[in-house]
């Protein structure tokens, strides 16, 4: 039996960031994962779909854009198989990075399925079949959350896809029906429109990104329809079925039923934690009502000992929240002061074509909490950085409280928004206003002058519009 300070069930970003954390604050840790370390963003999610998405950039601008910038050829060749075999060397390169990390920081690293046996022990079993008991002070479950499909919609890796057998296919479908228009089906459907999948695009809900802000929905909406995809908002899905050639894909609307046919599905609907199996019931862990493991704001369950931290906790379902609070997590083991996050104000980002990223609340979101408004837009078709880049889609959005001139909230859509959008929530922060972002000189030509610009129109003293 190995005892340890801190044993982290789960090596994402917010299990592995909690483990080196812990150990630079002396204490002893050990991590467990039954698969890989990077955890699902680092090997099958964010890290490689963003390798994708510069490789669909390229086919993108090749194949339909190619005369804007004086290039001309007889014969293009995209080889998606090879962009998939990119994405998985960066993936593998990042993941090679977390085992040094571990070494370096002195972090045991022991693989295989957890059983939770008493609040001080857990049982690891590898794969071949071994077990070996652990004990430790504190438990950190960091097990994640999976991909959810109701009945009969189950990936086959052929014709219904999870983001799994999405990420992994080396061969491009010739068309696809992605059910689900939040970050995943907006990235995927990027990706593959890009190659000349046609891809149709299916939300229940009136927007796709429906968790944005309305008017970065429908900006985002625009630019897919140029692109080709097929939008179907308000659109329930009836029936998926595969058939000989693919699948069938019933969906209905205000009483009237659609049929769509293409060679594969993307089943992007959403995500439920990874909580079964673990023993969580024999310690007698809280769990809310959609399955998710309660949480304080030190990242402590109910259960002296044991913390839990990311998808599983329900919070925010993204990689930096999770190795933020496996940050507080670790801090609060050792004993050390904390912050209290607040998960209203963390960045979200999605990396479709447009970008779109935004913070804090949006317009309906702080009407509704009833403050009293000001709102500046500044578009990218005045900014000279991105007309040069011939990226001049979309605007940045700025949310203040008019009373107290507090920051509330932001909504980006355009070039490399998900850059930009550090500035702004450092801003919120740091409690300043939207007329001290203007006052920062910014460099000229840059992306970033569009913020600001929408900081200046705060007080309706734009320069460029």
């Amino acid at each position: 039996m190995s005892d340890y300070d801190v044993v982290i069930i789960g090596a994402g970003p917010g299990g592995y960031v909690c483990a080196i954390k812990s150990a630079q604050l002396g204490l002893k840790v050990a991590i467990v994962d039954k698969e890989w370390l990077g955890g699902v963003c680092l090997n099958i999610g964010c890290v490689p779909s963003k390798s994708l998405l510069k490789n669909a950039d390229l086919a993108y601008t090749l194949r339909e854009r190619a005369g804007e910038f004086g290039i001309s050829f007889d014969h293009l060749i995209l080889d998606y198989g090879e962009a998939v075999k990119r994405s998985r060397q960066v993936s593998e390169r990042l993941t090679r990075g977390v085992a040094f990390l571990m070494k370096k920081n002195q972090v045991d690293v022991i693989m295989g399925d957890v059983k939770l046996a008493a609040r001080d022990q857990i049982i690891v079993t590898s794969k071949d079949g071994s077990t070996q008991t652990l004990k430790s002070k504190n438990f950190v479950i960091a097990t994640g959350s999976h991909s959810f499909s109701p009945t009969g919609w189950e990936a086959d890796g052929k014709k219904i896809l999870s983001y799994k057998e999405a990420i992994l296919q080396s061969s491009l479908p010739k068309s696809v029906v992605i059910i689900g228009a939040g970050a995943i089906g907006a990235e995927f459907a990027t990706i593959w429109s890009s190659y000349g999948t046609q891809v149709s695009l299916v939300e229940m809900l009136p927007n796709i990104l429906p968790l944005e802000d309305e008017e970065a929905s429908l900006e985002l909406t625009k630019a897919f329809k140029k692109r080709g995809i097929q939008i179907f908002t308000n659109h329930k899905v009836e029936s998926l079925v595969a058939t000989g050639t693919g699948v069938a894909v019933k969906v209905s609307s205000a009483g009237t039923t659609t049929t769509l046919e293409a060679e594969q599905a993307l089943v992007a609907i959403g995500f439920r934690p990874n909580t079964a199996n673990l023993g969580l019931e024999s310690v007698g862990i809280a769990l809310n009502q959609k399955g998710f493991i309660e949480i304080n704001d030190k990242m402590a369950t109910n259960i002296p000992g044991i913390w839990a931290i990311g998808d599983v906790t329900g919070k925010l379902l993204l990689a930096h929240v999770a190795s933020a609070q496996g940050i507080v997590c670790a801090q609060a083991m050792a004993g050390k002061e904390t912050r209290v996050l607040n998960y209203q104000n963390m960045p979200r980002a999605t990396y479709c074509s447009p970008q779109v990223a935004s913070f804090g609340m949006n317009e309906a979101q702080a009407k509704a909490a009833g403050h009293e408004l000001k709102v500046s837009k500044f578009p990218f078709q005045a900014n000279g950085k991105a007309l040069g880049l011939a990226e001049s889609t979309g605007y940045a959005k700025i949310i203040t409280d008019a009373k107290y001139g507090e920051i509330l909230g932001a909504s980006l859509v355009g070039p490399e928004v998900s850059e930009l959008l550090p500035e702004l929530t450092l801003a919120q922060q740091m409690e300043l206003t939207a007329e001290q972002i203007a006052v920062n000189v910014h460099a000229h030509p840059t992306l970033s002058e569009v913020l600001m610009e929408a900081a200046e129109g705060i007080e309706s003293k734009a320069i460029h519009i």
